[in-house]
């Protein structure tokens, strides 16, 4: 993380999810070089992904540059608990993982269970020479030795709320947050 995320305490003026999306592609940019694929988790990191490499597109090639998807829902070390989505999809990686330089994206991170869950499915596909994760967001409350070392925004939230990205229909970011009365695992 650089000190050029934006940061905000709580979540009472959530910032512009299309914004950070802007931000983001800025920081991802020097990134970008031969050998290097994106993968999206599911399903955030995917519309992400979608909108960067179109955002990109006159940094890269956006038929050229190898990307894939990863539904990280067999992988995850609370399945048990969780169970199944009701919108699992496949996961893609239409190219050699082996020595790629893989940039995984993800919308909101949250305890590192899900990067966790990516990085073991993605190594199943090969070994990459690096693996470099991207987040929208960090809400805070890590669990695991893992962090994005790209993110838009920092916004520390309390555990009983989770910070969702949604996709309207014209294919347009925001960030809604959730309130529970007890913290729910949904966003990590």
């Amino acid at each position: 993380m650089t000190s050029e995320n934006i940061k905000q305490s709580g979540a009472d003026n959530l910032p512009n999810a299309e914004e950070l999306l802007n931000i983001l592609a800025q920081k991802l940019e020097p990134l970008l070089r031969p050998n290097t694929a994106l993968v999206g988790i599911q399903s955030g990191g995917v519309w992400l992904m979608n909108r960067l490499l179109t955002l990109l597109k006159s940094s890269i090639d956006k038929n050229a540059v190898e990307h894939g998807t990863l539904d990280v829902s067999f992988y995850r070390d609370d399945y048990a608990k969780r169970g199944l989505k009701p919108e699992n999809r496949p996961s893609q990686i239409p190219f050699e993982v082996e020595n790629k330089h893989i940039i995984l994206i993800d919308d909101v991170f949250y305890t590192g269970r899900t990067t966790r869950a990516a990085v073991n499915e993605l190594f199943d596909y090969g070994r990459p020479a690096s693996v470099t994760l991207v987040a929208l967001v960090n809400r805070g409350g890590r669990e695991l030795p893992i962090a994005p070392q790209i993110v838009a925004a920092d916004i520390p939230l309390h555990a009983t709320q989770n910070l969702q990205l949604i996709q309207n229909a014209n294919g347009n970011l925001s960030l809604e947050l959730i309130s529970t009365k007890v913290a729910q695992d949904t966003n990590e």
